[in-house]
């Protein structure tokens, strides 16, 4: 992706996430230099890979196949592998209407994910092999706003504003807008997206930059090279 396409998706969804009164917190606002400058006060935000995050998942095909991403919190793995303290995320997503986000699962991760506003969610699932593997033949259950749901195999769930979807490890999902784009809200345990991602598809979690113009805000996926953490 052009990083001037980046800087554009960026402003777009901000207006979008404010429309919905959803302010980010500062550091989301931070230059480039910003973050150089501050980056010993900021290790924590930069360690958990919190802040702006957009993938067309290696593709190149933004518009039909991609996603934005705000991480506003993010947990410690070493809390959650011993039972206690910092052990859950958040995050801010907008998915454009028609927009998927491929079939996916997580290893660890458990998530609600949550239409706050905009069009319909449509989450498709698929439940797991004895193997962990997207089982196109199988299907499973979910909770849906705390009230239990049985699905069958590619079967559709759509969620209208403010209705939910609680995943489990081994849930495959994927998901889009239908009738426009929606805000969503991600609530989860500690999420780590270099690896606990599986595609049921060979495609990669996040974009390749030809940078064209300075970046308006670093991405998450900018830290490593940026500022060097």
């Amino acid at each position: 992706m052009k990083r001037s396409r980046i800087n554009r998706i960026i402003e777009e969804s901000d207006e979008m996430m404010r429309r919905f009164g959803f302010v980010m917190p500062p550091f989301a606002y931070w230059s480039a230099s910003d973050f150089m400058d501050r980056k010993e006060a900021a290790k924590n935000v930069i360690d958990a890979r919190c802040g702006w995050d957009i993938t067309d998942y290696g593709v190149g095909k933004y518009d039909t196949m991609g996603l934005f991403l705000f991480t506003l919190r993010n947990g410690r793995l070493a809390d959650l592998q011993r039972g206690g303290g910092m052990c859950y995320a958040e995050k801010l997503l907008i998915s454009k209407q028609d927009q998927l986000s491929p079939m996916h699962t997580h290893l660890l991760k458990a998530e609600d994910i949550i239409n706050r506003g905009g069009a319909t969610l449509v989450v498709e699932l698929f439940g797991s092999d004895g193997d962990g593997n997207c089982d196109e033949t199988r299907g499973g259950t979910v909770y849906c706003d705390g009230i239990k749901r049985d699905f069958a195999a590619g079967e559709t769930l759509r969620l209208a504003p403010g209705e939910s979807v609680t995943l489990m490890p081994g849930d495959w999902h994927a998901f889009w807008g239908e009738g426009g784009d929606v805000l969503i809200g991600e609530v989860s345990t500690v999420n780590d997206d270099e690896t606990d991602n599986v595609f049921r598809e060979p495609i990669g979690r996040f974009s390749t930059i030809e940078e064209d113009v300075d970046p308006k805000h670093l991405l998450v996926s900018d830290y490593g090279k940026w500022l060097g953490q």
